[in-house]
């Protein structure tokens, strides 16, 4: 399978705390990759990494190489709005923005300048029924966004990502803040979304992790100890402290 992202000895600091030591990490093309390890072991600094939401952070260096379809996206002269549409973020809480459900997902479109009315309309339908949101709101696209359930806001926030038509989907602990019947439904758009596009997902949820991904990244004190196939880490890891998260020793 194609590589989609090659990560190469990165290394992150805040100031003078290493979060990030020697990563080096392969994301296949049209998978799920879902990243664990205990709170604060770096999984979510590192998926920042991947759209450059850590320039927004004072104090940080960052060394070593991200490769996007080839593309190093720490080069000089990259452009970052354009990174981060092509690669999208789900974030731990639904934040719609205090717009209309039609607006939330047009947002992007309008900000990068289409203005084809048809086009538009097109874009949201596709992108709420991608995300199985569409029968749920198709009457109601006036209505403000805020006025969705928890789980319909976080839908409708993956269908704002996927309306810019990105390539790639980083999630950030999407269900931690849902019911059950809400993540079960965001756990299945996950597995029909990687018919299209790549994902990477952070989750402390084991039973998640092992549910919708294909491959697992074990991250401890911002270390990646250990990457394989799903079946083989939840079964088989090579690593003891792999073994031992996973059992519940730890973490």
């Amino acid at each position: 399978m194609a590589k989609k992202v090659e990560v190469s000895n990165l290394n992150l600091r805040y100031g003078d705390f290493h979060a990030l030591k020697n990563i080096n990490l392969s994301i296949e093309e049209r998978s799920v990759t879902a990243l664990i390890g205990p709170s604060g072991c770096g999984k979510s600094t590192f998926i920042r990494c991947l759209n450059r939401m850590n320039d927004l952070v004072d104090h940080v260096t960052i060394d070593g190489s991200v490769l996007l379809e080839g593309e190093d996206i720490y080069r000089k002269g990259i452009d970052i709005d354009n990174l981060r549409y092509r690669v999208g973020m789900v974030f731990q809480k639904p934040n719609p923005f205090p717009k209309s459900i039609f607006e939330n997902v047009a947002y992007g479109l309008r900000v990068n300048g289409v203005k084809d009315k048809s086009f538009i309309e097109n874009k949201v339908r596709e992108s709420l029924v991608k995300t199985a949101l569409w029968d749920e709101v198709k009457d109601d696209l006036k209505k403000s966004a805020i006025d969705l359930s928890g789980g319909q806001q976080q839908r409708l926030c993956i269908a704002r990502s996927l309306a810019v038509e990105p390539t790639m989907l980083l999630m950030d602990e999407p269900t931690s803040a849902l019911d059950p019947i809400s993540t079960a439904k965001i756990e299945d758009l996950i597995f029909e979304l990687k018919k299209q596009y790549t994902i990477v997902i952070v989750t402390h949820n084991m039973q998640q992790a092992a549910r919708v991904s294909d491959v697992t990244a074990f991250f401890y004190i911002g270390e990646l100890i250990e990457t394989d196939t799903t079946s083989k880490i939840f079964t088989n890891p090579k690593q003891e402290k792999t073994q031992n998260y996973i059992t519940g020793r730890f973490g």
